[in-house]
């Protein structure tokens, strides 16, 4: 039977089981929202810009595993996805996004709202093209569900023009598409993994760091077996964090930049380092000749191209993550390693992770009460101080997990993907970790929430200023704050050096801007206040801003400067 073009869309993403779109309307992709609005199974939502309307998508993959749909009309709604395209190739979050494309005849020549979005995005997707073919549309279509959760998941475009949104052809949507080329490696190398294991087996102080592979391949369970029955610590990345419950007697934390002491230390004096799922970025490995300068290093990932780019490693393992520890469990056996957790656990009570707060308002605290309030449900966070200081002090188990924004590090990512993230786990507590900088990128995403009864609790850590660049400035720039401070304007002194009595007042006032939308806006100026505020949002029916005052001196600490080694750490 002969079809539209815009029909067979629907069609496929029905057959692909797609219950939400996030789309922004626009000329180039008119008729498929005219036939989407037909289609009562498919849930359209309506964010109000297209970055957010990403990472509303990329929240709402995480939250629930599926493959996100976006929809966008071509010329500035293409372009304007590009930053969450990037965000969510670098995470390796599974979406789709589909962007209308003016007729083919127009191709070329500078027609109105004419980009080359598939050209803009080559090194950003994991695969794109624009449909030349109505008889393609459907096997473009498959091709992209197939290959956007595949292997090391990520984003693919598909840019389709309006000739072929209406032009007729064939309504079949094939059930698997066999792309030459494109093969993903499921099985696990005996041989090589049988080395790696024979690594850990000799080791005297072994770590198991544990990245957000291990999350992306849900392979927690699996991870929290092989270290309890081999009896060896694990440390985690950032995006590795909540793979393993932290409270496990063998988690030992975070590592990296603003790693704990303790963890970095080990990692510096461990002999085998069992890695599975991490990049190895700089953030996480700082100078590389420094980087676990005693261990041999096994590297388990099921990107080919991601083993020994940064950190040439002694074992390489290309397999998913589960598959790895599947297999690993078969042979695991428990070490004695008594004595070097011993060790790591000295090295953490002679620098343990914690803040001063007996000061006013300090991060941890709020991170602490965050724990208390809600002990389950999704934290998502922003970019900046906060981000890390979650990174270091909120708790994480089975019931709890943490979404953030790790490789671009986009500021603006926060808030809509909390708001994607409630829509696909609307039975879970979302709680969004912003600051005032990173909050003021997508702020209009509130509407969204409103209108979709996305309701989430959103607290703002008000430092004031550019925070983490500040901090920076701080400590290496001479303090000097001009560009970073959110209250200068054009009458403050070029050469301020901090906050004082004359500066003009913040803007915007958060409390009265939540209410403008409909929401609940509460204020937090002392630490008596915190549990409080946050036991309101939690029983508030709409979504909840709690603007944190907290002094803009705060630092992240341990950190380490860029380029410099793991073990060089300022503590205080």
């Amino acid at each position: 039977m002969s079809i539209t073009g815009r029909k067979l869309f629907v069609k496929a993403l029905l057959e692909e089981n797609v219950d939400t779109v996030f789309a922004y309307p626009g000329g180039m992709v008119t008729d498929i929202i005219d036939e989407l609005y037909k289609t009562p199974e498919i849930k359209v939502v309506l964010p109000r810009h297209e970055q957010a309307l990403v990472h509303e998508a990329e929240g709402y993959a995480r939250a629930t595993g599926k493959t996100a749909v976006c929809l966008v009309t071509s010329g500035p709604g293409a372009t304007n996805t590009i930053t969450g395209i990037a965000d969510a190739f670098y995470d390796s979050i599974p979406l789709v996004i589909f962007t209308g494309q003016v007729s083919q005849n127009l191709i070329g020549n500078d027609a109105f709202q004419e980009v080359d979005i598939v050209g803009m995005t080559r090194s950003v997707v994991k695969y794109g093209v624009t449909v030349s073919d109505r008889e393609l549309l459907g096997r473009q279509m498959k091709m992209a569900f197939q290959i956007a959760p595949a292997g090391k998941p990520g984003p693919v475009l598909i840019d389709i023009p309006k000739d072929i949104q209406l032009a007729s052809g064939s309504g079949e949507y094939p059930s698997y598409v066999d792309i030459r080329g494109y093969k993903i490696n499921t099985s696990v190398h005996i041989g090589q993994l049988k080395k790696a294991y024979k690594l850990l087996k000799n080791a005297k102080s072994p770590i198991i760091l544990a990245g957000g592979g291990v999350n992306i391949a849900r392979a927690g369970d699996s991870l929290r077996k092989f270290a309890e029955q081999t009896n060896v610590p694990v440390a985690t990345t950032v995006m590795g964090k909540g793979a393993i419950a932290y409270d496990h007697p063998l988690y030992i934390g975070n590592c990296g930049m603003h790693g704990k002491y303790s963890v970095n230390k080990a990692i510096s004096e461990c002999d085998v380092l069992f890695s599975i799922g991490t990049r190895f970025n700089d953030r996480i490995t700082g100078d590389l000749n420094e980087f676990a300068p005693k261990a041999s290093i096994v590297h388990i990932d099921i990107d080919t191209a991601s083993i020994s780019r940064n950190v040439v490693v002694d074992v390489p393992v290309v397999c998913d993550a589960n598959a790895a520890l599947d297999k690993l469990l078969e042979w695991a056996e428990p070490k004695d390693t008594e004595d070097w957790i011993t060790k790591i656990e000295a090295w953490d009570k002679e620098h343990p992770l914690s803040m001063r707060c007996d000061l006013g308002l300090c991060p941890q605290s709020i991170m602490e009460g965050i724990n208390k309030v809600f002990p389950k449900g999704i934290v998502v966070t922003d970019v900046g101080q906060h981000q890390m200081w979650a990174s270091q002090y909120i708790t994480l188990n089975e019931g709890k997990k943490m979404i953030t924004s790790g490789g671009l590090g986009t500021m603006g990512f926060g808030f809509p993907a909390a708001i994607g993230a409630k829509i696909g786990a609307p039975n879970q507590d979302v709680v969004c970790i912003t600051g005032d900088g990173g909050m003021q990128m997508n702020m209009q995403e509130m509407a969204t929430s409103i209108i979709e009864k996305a309701n989430v609790t959103v607290c703002i850590l008000n430092n004031q200023y550019l925070g983490m660049v500040k901090q920076f400035q701080q400590l290496f720039y001479g303090k000097r704050y001009k560009i970073t401070c959110l209250r200068r304007n054009v009458d403050c002194p070029d050469d301020c050096k901090g906050p004082s009595g004359a500066c003009p007042p913040y803007l915007p006032d958060f409390v009265k801007w939540a209410e403008s939308y409909g929401a609940l806006g509460l204020r937090v100026t002392e630490p008596g206040q915190i549990e409080d505020a946050l036991r309101e949002a939690k029983a508030n029916q709409t979504s909840t801003v709690i603007e944190f005052l907290i002094s803009s001196d705060e630092l992240v600490l341990p950190m380490v400067k860029g380029g410099n080694a793991m073990s060089e750490m300022i503590l205080k």
